[in-house]
């Protein structure tokens, strides 16, 4: 069975000259193609959607050619793009109003604070499901390793021009709504769906896209969505984690097959603890390890998720491709690390620039002295060559 794949990613607008988040995203969609790229809450934000790959090469083509784009129409008009969780620099919350809409309109009303905060992105990922019973039932199995995947993305230190000490404070932000967090265990469809709906009933949220949850089958296509990680500069590391995810997925349904129930005992109290911690450490302290529940080194709970899905990527053609990103996302250290670098040795400008670069697809140094040029290495291992991506079906926004 081919399982595809396919990717939500979230990029930050911002200014050039100042690397200051700008509610700009409308003057860059005026320039893209309507269905690839759309809108967000935030009018700083877009939002690109990849067609549906089987390789991960051909994701990580369609993944740069997207992002590509996005910097030919933003460099247009002074402006830049960032793919991570946070941006260092921005000017107070109210100067970057939601988008245009009843839906987006609501939300600002309704959430005030949490809804004028959310100047953040992330990354989601869909992988290929039989049917929504074996997503659901999936979500259980696949969750305890889902905050391995966000530390692997970790890309937010900052907020609003301060270290808050975190690798991912987007997630601490996002797990502000009510819906957002670890997912609980469900029979079937058919129980996910009565509990969505009596969350509806309560009024809290409004209608089922505001399900926040870390993973989630999607309600219009057959597929399982992970949306815990922050979005990521570089389009490798949103390979590795679609790599990783499929795979995981893959292992869940075989073991359903197998066993005809999850493994797993539906105990996931820990699992926002584990999530916290991962939100916290980045890969470079401590995660808790699925199988102990204790706290281990990054690198040791990162390669045990690697080698627990071993015959799965091989069985797709990918651990060559998955097991080299993971020794090197592990050798580099998360965004997070690298963003946390620059800014002590230069400024958060100068972040700002190694993020903007990264996300194009370039690996550039800190912004240079006056009548420096700057040094660009492209981006390893996968080809950043090739056709755009397929004519295929797109994934769909949330």
């Amino acid at each position: 069975m081919t399982v595809r794949i396919g990717v939500e990613e979230e990029f930050h607008v911002v200014e050039v000259e100042t690397g200051l988040l700008v509610p700009r995203a409308g003057s860059l969609l005026e320039r893209l193609p309507k269905g690839t790229f759309t809108t967000e809450l935030k009018q700083s934000v877009v939002e690109t959607n990849s067609g549906v790959h089987a390789s991960l090469d051909d994701l990580h083509t369609d993944l740069l050619g997207s992002r590509r784009r996005l910097d030919t129409a933003a460099s247009a008009q002074g402006l830049a793009v960032v793919g991570a969780g946070t941006v260092p620099l921005a000017r107070r919350m109210s100067a970057v109003p939601a988008t245009p809409g009843v839906r987006y309109r609501h939300m600002e009303d309704e959430y005030r604070a949490v809804a004028d905060e959310q100047l953040i992105c992330g990354a989601q990922v869909h992988v290929d499901v039989p049917d929504r019973d074996t997503a659901v039932r999936i979500m259980c199995e696949v969750s305890p390793w889902l905050p391995p995947l966000l530390a692997l993305s970790a890309s937010s230190p900052f907020w609003q021009g301060a270290d808050t000490g975190y690798a991912s404070w987007r997630t601490l932000l996002w797990q502000r709504w009510p819906t957002a967090g670890p997912v609980g265990c469900f029979a079937n469809a058919a129980e996910y769906d009565a509990a969505v709906s009596e969350l509806i009933g309560t009024g809290v949220i409004s209608d089922a896209g505001m399900i926040y949850y870390d993973v989630r089958p999607s309600a219009h296509q057959r597929t399982l969505e992970l949306r815990v990680c922050d979005a990521c500069p570089r389009p490798e590391t949103v390979v590795l984690i679609a790599g990783l995810f499929r795979a995981l997925v893959t292992h869940a349904r075989e073991r359903l097959e197998t066993a005809g129930a999850p493994a797993c005992s539906g105990r996931h109290e820990w699992l926002r603890a584990a999530t916290w911690r991962a939100a916290r450490s980045g890969l470079e302290d401590g995660l808790i390890d699925p199988g102990t529940r204790r706290e281990a080194p990054a690198a040791q709970v990162i390669r045990a998720l690697l080698q627990r899905v071993r015959p799965q990527l091989e069985a797709h053609g990918d651990w060559e491709t998955v097991a080299a990103l993971t020794e090197e996302a592990l050798a580099e250290g998360s965004a997070a690390h690298r963003m946390r670098l620059v800014a002590d040795q230069e400024d958060l400008l100068a972040c700002v620039d190694l993020a903007i670069a990264e996300t194009r697809g370039d690996r550039r140094p800190p912004r240079p002295a006056v009548g420096e040029p700057a040094r660009v290495t492209p981006s390893p291992r996968l080809d950043p060559d090739g056709p755009y991506g397929p004519d295929s079906a797109r994934v769909p926004g949330a």
